[in-house]
């Protein structure tokens, strides 16, 4: 199993490397601009150089991408839509730049027009931005269902995906997340409840469509539509529903990242979730 985390680009995207080494992961998570800002400040001299350099040299890998939190590509004003297209597009082309081969965006929120709307409008921006922009593969995010976001059920991500043209569809994959799952009304904190839920997936989404897996507790309670991310172990998924995930051989290369929150020192939290998970999977 490859298990990694999100870290900070702060410094540069080579010092994400560098963070991710001290911990000990296997895989990386990033984002490759200010998550919170539109504006996308071009990479420094060198920076895109240094960060395929370390990669190589360290194995980390693979990496993956997620996009900034202002974008919503099912919004409901088109001057949002179009803007958020455009970033998206920029978001795709640093990824490509930096050669990191997955980017992961959450389906969008249809602010009030209905499921079948946001799902058409989100569809409409993945294919423009595929077109524009050839290489990464695009993977949509499971989500926990706050507001009138999209995504919190299967049948969402497989609209969505199966609105976009044939030949570009290729390049839209899934990415999971325990803690949205879990809020979204998906048990699987025992066996049986966790081969139901890999039943529902396969029968809704196709084998094979999984290209990651955010590793999350929960705070919230199961059904809650809440995403409020907790340490592993220590929320109310606990750690028999982690265990499912973490020894399922149909995740054997599909990299596993925590998005658990960050103390000031994240060297020692990051590295005791990532050896609960290790433990749990029997590989410690």
């Amino acid at each position: 199993m490859l298990f990694g985390a999100h870290m900070s680009i702060a410094g540069g995207m080579d010092q994400a490397v560098d963070r991710a080494r001290m911990v000990g992961c296997d895989a990386l998570q990033v984002f490759t601009k200010n998550n919170n800002q539109w504006r996308a400040a071009p990479f420094r001299a060198g920076e895109v150089e240094t960060f395929r350099r370390r990669l190589a040299e360290t194995g980390i890998g693979p990496v993956v991408a997620h996009d900034g939190y202002l974008i919503n590509l099912a919004a409901r004003a088109r001057s949002l839509w179009k803007k958020s297209l455009a970033a998206f597009i920029v978001e795709l082309e640093r990824c490509a730049t930096l050669g990191i081969p997955y980017l992961v965006t959450h389906p969008g929120a249809h602010g009030g027009d209905g499921e079948a709307e946001g799902i058409r409008r989100a569809a409409e921006a993945l294919e423009a931005s595929l077109a524009a922009v050839r290489g990464p593969t695009v993977l949509l995010e499971a989500t926990a269902g706050q507001g009138t976001s999209l995504g919190w059920r299967f049948e969402h991500l497989a609209a969505i995906r199966g609105a976009v043209a044939a030949p570009l569809r290729r390049r839209i994959g899934v990415c999971l997340d325990t803690c949205h799952l879990f809020a979204a009304g998906y048990d699987f904190r025992t066996p049986a409840a966790y081969r139901a839920l890999r039943r529902e997936m396969d029968a809704t989404l196709g084998p094979g469509l999984v290209r990651a897996i955010h590793v999350n507790d929960s705070k919230k309670g199961l059904g809650s539509r809440v995403d409020r991310h907790d340490h592993i172990g220590r929320g109310q998924i606990g750690l028999a529903g982690f265990r499912q995930f973490v020894r399922d051989r149909a995740w054997r290369g599909v990299p596993m990242l925590l998005e658990t929150p960050k103390e000031p020192d994240f060297r020692r939290t990051d590295r005791r979730n990532l050896a609960v998970l290790r433990r749990l999977a029997g590989a410690a």
